[in-house]
C-alpha cells in the first residue's frame, strides 16, 4: 500500500492491484511422473475465467423466471440437478457372479457336500458384505439433503469460491469415453465429505461415491451417509489389507470398485484422516490399492486422478479438535450443525488440480524405483554420529515408501507405488490449495510481530507477503481491498487477540495472546503458508545451522554482510535437512532427488534475495574482461587460450555466497527460520523423548506416551498428533528405533547405536543446529 498527496492535501491510499480474476496457475500435475498428462484438459486462457461461489444460486441456475422463483430458485435448482451415472440395476448379480468372489467361494466350499447349498450360502454372505459396503442411491432424499446443505453452507460461510477454470478441465476430463474419475482430496473437517459431494453434483459431475474414514459410525447415521452416497470398509479387511488374505470380504470390495469404475461413477477418496494431516492415512492406502488393482487387472482401460486441495479461513469443528471419542451419531452431527450455525467461518475455497492418467504415473513410478539409491539410514547416521560423511552426489532415492521388511515381491512394488501416488497427490493437493487471509495475518502475527504490531505495520506486512505469494504461483481464496481483508482476518482472529485503539497515534496496537493454546491456533491457522516458502525455509535453516557453526570464529564486529558461505556446506547442510524432514510434511514432491532439491533451493535463496554470489578477486574467470582501474595494456593479453588441462574439475573456481536482506523484506531470513521451528522443535523433543520410556515397547503405548511428553512440555492440551507421528516414522527409517512385528503390535526398539546416551544426545544437538528459538 502506498500513500500520496492530491492537489487539494488529501491524502489517497493506492492498493496493489492483485486480486483481479487474473490468478497464478497452480495445479499442474507433475511432468517428471506424468509428462504426456501435463498437456491434457490444459489451456491457458482458462486461467481468466474467474470464480464463482457455488452457494449462491439465483435464478439463472434455474429453467425458470419470475418474482416466485427468485424466493424458491434453490429448491428449484437442486431439484434440476442431473445424476449422469448411477449404480447398475444388477449390481448384486454382477458382484456374485465376478471372478474374483466366484473364486473365494469355490475354493471355500470345495469338498464339501450340497454344492447347491453351499452356494447359496456364499451367496448370501457376499450380498451381506455388499450391504455393509454400500446402499442404493436414494434420489429424494439426495436432493432434500442438497438443499438443506445449500442453506447451512450459505449460513456457514461468506462464499464457498470455485475456479471456472479449473472446473472446466474436470469437466473436459469427465467427457473422455470409457476412463472414469477418482478424486483425491485432503481432508480438514468432517464436513469435506458433505461439501466436495454437494460441489460435484451441483456442478454437473454426479452424485460421488464418497469414502468414509474408519471412526465408527452409529447404524442410523451410516444408513443415511449409504443413502446419500458414501461407502465403507467391511469391517473384516480393515485388519488385513494384504490380497492375499482378504477373503470374502476383501473380494466384494475389489468387485464392487471394479463395478464403480465401470459405470463411471465418481469416486472421492479422503487421503488423510483428521486431526492427522499431510500423512497418508490407512483406509485410503487400501481404496488406492483397490483403484490400482482394478486398473492393472483390466477392468477399466485407465483412470483419471483428480487431486482437490480445500481451504478455510476457519476449519469447521475446531482448529485443533482431536475427533469425537466414540461412534459418531446422528443427533450429535445435527447438534453439531446447529451450533455451527450461530459461527462466522469466513470464507472456503475448493481447488481442482490438473487430471492425470494413474497407468502413467505407475509405468514412471516402477521405472524410478528400479534405480532407488541408499537409505536414509545410510545418509543420515553418518553426519549425526561424526563418522564418515557421505558425498552429496551419493542421494538419488526418490521415493519416500515403505523399507524392504515391510512386504515382499509384487506386493512389495505395490506397496511402494501406492504409497508414492498417495503422498504424491497428497502434495498436489497441498501445492493447488490458496492461501486464505487468516493464514497470512496468523503468520505474520506469530512469526514476525508476537509481541504486537501496528495495524498500519500489519497491512504493509500483509500486502509483502501476499505479493512473495503470488510470486511463488500460489493462488490465494480471497479479494477485496487491503484494509477490508485484514479488518476480516482480524474479527475472524478476535478471541486469541486484544487490540488497543490509541487517540492519540490514530492507528490500532494488535496484540496476541501468550496462552499456550492462542499460538497453537495461530500455529495451525499459519500452517498453509509453510507449503508456499519451504523451500526457502529449509534453506534459512541451513543457513541458520552453518552461522551456528562459525559464531565461534567470528570476531564481535563482523556483521551479516561480511560472512561468506561455502556452496558445498551450504549444499551438504540443506541436504541433511532434506533427509531428515519427509516430503509430505512440507508440502514437496516425493518424486524429486534431493541433491537436485538441494540446487533448486540454492537457486531460490539467490533469486529471492537471501543470498548474492561472493567472487574473491584472486579467483576470477577467464573470460571476465571487464575493464579495471590503472589496468594497462590489453586485459586478454596474459591469458593463456590453449586446450591443457582447464577442464579439470580441480581448477573449477568454488561458488561463496554472502549473506544480504532482500530489499522491502527486513527479518525475511528469520521470518523463514520460524516457519519450519514448529517441526523441528517437535522432532528435538521427540530425540529428547527417547531417554524416557523402557525399551522395548509397543508403538501404540510410545505414540501416546509422546503425545503425553509434548503436552507437558508445550503446555499443550492436544499436542500436534500428525508432527509426532512424522517423527516415529523418520527415526525408523533412519534406524534410530527398530520396529519388530509382533501378535500384539509393532514393538520398538532402540537401535545399538543409540543405546547409549551420547548418542542419543548427538541426535538432539543435530536436530537442534536447525531450529529457530
Amino acid at each position: 500500500m502506498k500513500t500520496w498527496v492530491c492537489d487539494s492535501g488529501q491524502k489517497l491510499e493506492i492498493f496493489i492491484p492483485f486480486l483481479g480474476k487474473y490468478r497464478p496457475l497452480s495445479g499442474r500435475c507433475c511432468q517428471t511422473c506424468t509428462p504426456k498428462s501435463w498437456d491434457g484438459f490444459h489451456h491457458q486462457h482458462l486461467s481468466s475465467l474467474g470464480f464463482r461461489d457455488a452457494v449462491r444460486v439465483t435464478e439463472e441456475d434455474t429453467r425458470y423466471r419470475g418474482w416466485l422463483v427468485r424466493r424458491v430458485c434453490g429448491f428449484l435448482a437442486v431439484w434440476g440437478w442431473k445424476v449422469p451415472a448411477d449404480t447398475p440395476g444388477d449390481l448384486p448379480a454382477r458382484i456374485c457372479c465376478s471372478r474374483r468372489v466366484r473364486g473365494v467361494a469355490t475354493g471355500r466350499s470345495r469338498g464339501s457336500r450340497g454344492d447347491g447349498e453351499s452356494h447359496r450360502r456364499w451367496k448370501e454372505k457376499a450380498l451381506e458384505v455388499l450391504s455393509e459396503i454400500q446402499a442404493p442411491l436414494s434420489l429424494l432424499l439426495l436432493r432434500l439433503c442438497n438443499w438443506a446443505l445449500l442453506k447451512l453452507l450459505g449460513r456457514l460461510f461468506l462464499s464457498v469460491q470455485l475456479h471456472r477454470g479449473q472446473l472446466e478441465t474436470v469437466l473436459g476430463a469427465a467427457r473422455t469415453s470409457g476412463v472414469p474419475l477418482v478424486f483425491l482430496s485432503m481432508h480438514k473437517s468432517q464436513l469435506d465429505g458433505l461439501l466436495l459431494s454437494f460441489l460435484l453434483f451441483s456442478q454437473g459431475l454426479g452424485v460421488p461415491r464418497v469414502t468414509v474414514g474408519d471412526q465408527p459410525c452409529s447404524p442410523r447415521l451410516r444408513a443415511l451417509l449409504g443413502r446419500l452416497g458414501g461407502i465403507f470398509l467391511p469391517s473384516r479387511t480393515e485388519q488385513t489389507p494384504s490380497s492375499r488374505a482378504e477373503g470374502l470380504p476383501g473380494a466384494v470390495l475389489a468387485a464392487y470398485v471394479e463395478e464403480v469404475l465401470r459405470s463411471r461413477q465418481p469416486l472421492l477418496i479422503f487421503l488423510e484422516e483428521p486431526p492427522v494431516a499431510l500423512r497418508l492415512s490407512a483406509p485410503a492406502r487400501q481404496w488406492l490399492t483397490l483403484v490400482y488393482r482394478a486398473v492393472r487387472d483390466g477392468a477399466v482401460p485407465d483412470v483419471l486422478l483428480v487431486p482437490v486441495g480445500i481451504a478455510y479461513d476457519l476449519v469447521p469443528g475446531g482448529s485443533h479438535r482431536e475427533g469425537t471419542r466414540g461412534a459418531r451419531t446422528l443427533g450429535a452431527c445435527l447438534w453439531a450443525a446447529c451450533r455451527a450455525v450461530r459461527q462466522n467461518l469466513g470464507c472456503a475455497r475448493v481447488d481442482f488440480a490438473q487430471p492425470f492418467s494413474l497407468q502413467e504415473f505407475a509405468a514412471k513410478t516402477l521405472v524410478r524405483q528400479s534405480r532407488m539409491g541408499k537409505r536414509p539410514e545410510e545418509l543420515l547416521l553418518p553426519a549425526i554420529l561424526g563418522t564418515c560423511p557421505v558425498q552429496p552426489g551419493s542421494d538419488r532415492a526418490e521415493v519416500w515408501g515403505p523399507g524392504p521388511a515391510t512386504a515382499a515381491g509384487a506386493e512389495e512394488e505395490e506397496e511402494m507405488l501406492v504409497t508414492a501416488l498417495g503422498l504424491h497427490c497428497l502434495s498436489d493437493g497441498v501445492a493447488c490449495s490458496a492461501v486464505m487471509a487468516v493464514g497470512i495475518t496468523s503468520a505474520l502475527l506469530l512469526h514476525k510481530h508476537r509481541e504486537g504490531v501496528f495495524l498500519s505495520r500489519l497491512m504493509l506486512d500483509f500486502a509483502w507477503l501476499l505479493e512473495e505469494i503470488l510470486l511463488r504461483q500460489r493462488d490465494v481464496g480471497f479479494s477485496g481491498q487491503l484494509r477490508a481483508l485484514v479488518q476480516h482476518s482480524l474479527v475472524l482472529l478476535g478471541a486469541r487477540l486484544t487490540l488497543y485503539r490509541l487517540s492519540p497515534v490514530g492507528d490500532v496496537l494488535v496484540v496476541p495472546e501468550a496462552s499456550a493454546e492462542a499460538l497453537r491456533e495461530l500455529d495451525h491457522h499459519s500452517a498453509a503458508i509453510l507449503p508456499v516458502f519451504a523451500s526457502e525455509a529449509v534453506g534459512a535453516c541451513a543457513i541458520r545451522a552453518l552461522l551456528m557453526e562459525m559464531l565461534p570464529f567470528l570476531g564481535a564486529t563482523v556483521g551479516p554482510s561480511g560472512i561468506v558461505l561455502s556452496q558445498d556446506e551450504l549444499h551438504r547442510k540443506t541436504l541433511e535437512l532434506l533427509r531428515l524432514l519427509p516430503p509430505n510434511l512440507l508440502g514437496l514432491q516425493p518424486c524429486q532427488p534431493l541433491d537436485c532439491r538441494s540446487r533448486d533451493i540454492v537457486d531460490k535463496l539467490l533469486l529471492c534475495g537471501l543470498l548474492e554470489a561472493e567472487e574473491p578477486e584472486s579467483e576470477r574467470w577467464v573470460c571476465d574482461l571487464a575493464p579495471r582501474p590503472f589496468c594497462k595494456g590489453r586485459p586478454w593479453a596474459g591469458v593463456d587460450f590453449t586446450d591443457s588441462d582447464s577442464g579439470s574439475e580441480d581448477e573449477v573456481p568454488k561458488r561463496c555466497f554472502k549473506l544480504s536482506e532482500p530489499q522491502g523484506s527486513p527479518g525475511f531470513l528469520l521470518f523463514l527460520c520460524r516457519l519450519l521451528s514448529p517441526v523441528l522443535r517437535t522432532y528435538a523433543r521427540a530425540a529428547a523423548f527417547l531417554e524416557r520410556p523402557g525399551w522395548p515397547q509397543h508403538e501404540a503405548a510410545y505414540v501416546e506416551a509422546l503425545l503425553q511428553f509434548l503436552a507437558e512440555e508445550d503446555g499443550f492440551e492436544q499436542p500436534n498428533r500428525s508432527l509426532a507421528l512424522s517423527s516415529l516414522q523418520t527415526f525408523k527409517e533412519m534406524g534410530v528405533l527398530e520396529e519388530v512385528r509382533t501378535p500384539a503390535g509393532p514393538l520398538l526398539h532402540l537401535a545399538q547405536p543409540f543405546r547409549s546416551g551420547a548418542s542419543r544426545r548427538k541426535l538432539e544437538a543435530f536436530i537442534q543446529q536447525f531450529a529457530q528459538p
